[in-house]
């Protein structure tokens, strides 16, 4: 073989090597393309599950601030629940409690109180609508309390008409003002709280709202009576 045949037989080599190391660049080209595109997949499913798998942050709960009623508005809830205990319930009396968010000084407040009787089953049973946030305040809503026995004789648990509430504790409370009730906030802003009590009076056949300036009646430093069917102002108690 003479000089000219081995120059163009290596050069067939050289040009046969480099067309196969072009081929085995493309194929390593092609395998990485293949793992990429493999691997992208992956890695957002990792990430989507290990975004998932985190615990969702449970919302704080909200505090809510007193929600206060007029002693009407609170009577009527309390009066659906008791005709569920008895059909034929009847209130005798209706009051407010002085909380710590509420001071009653509106006519209004966070708690009230109502007391039903049944006289076709000799009971008697307490009822509670409570919208305080209070700590020691019961559960919001109406809360139904211990039954007890009824007496129709007794004079303190006279039921009556729930048709004879027509005048609400905001209205009693604005004629107790004209009352003197002015004149005790005044000078006595401390007074802690007006408490509203409502019951039938059996020697003057008529409902009644006792507007209390004071903590209870014992404590009181006026109490005023309002008809609580016509609004008028009966007397001073005390």
């Amino acid at each position: 073989m003479n000089k000219r045949s081995l120059a163009e037989a290596a050069s067939q080599v050289a040009a046969t090597q480099g067309i196969l190391g072009q081929d085995r660049l493309g194929m390593a080209f092609m395998r990485a393309a293949v793992l990429l595109a493999l691997f992208i997949p992956l890695a957002l499913l990792v990430g989507c599950s290990s975004e998932t798998s985190k615990p969702a942050e449970s919302p704080k709960p909200e505090v809510k601030g007193a929600e206060l009623l007029t002693g009407r508005s609170a009577f009527q809830k309390m009066f659906i629940a008791a005709r569920g205990w008895a059909r034929d319930a009847q209130p005798y009396r209706i009051e407010s409690s002085p909380t710590s968010d509420a001071n009653g000084r509106d006519g209004k407040s966070a708690i009230w109180h109502a007391f039903f009787a049944s006289p076709s089953q000799h009971g008697a049973k307490p009822f509670i609508w409570s919208g305080s946030a209070a700590e020691n305040a019961p559960s919001r809503g109406v809360n139904p309390g211990n039954e007890d026995n009824y007496s129709p004789s007794n004079s303190s648990t006279q039921i009556f008409d729930s048709a004879f509430l027509k005048v609400d504790s905001d209205q009693a409370f604005a004629t107790a003002q004209k009352h003197g009730g002015d004149k005790i906030l005044e000078k006595t802003p401390d007074t802690p709280a007006v408490i509203y009590i409502c019951d039938w009076n059996h020697n003057t056949n008529e409902l009644v709202w006792h507007v209390i300036y004071g903590s209870g009646r014992d404590q009181s430093k006026l109490t005023v009576a309002i008809n609580a069917s016509s609004g008028e102002f009966i007397r001073v108690e005390k």
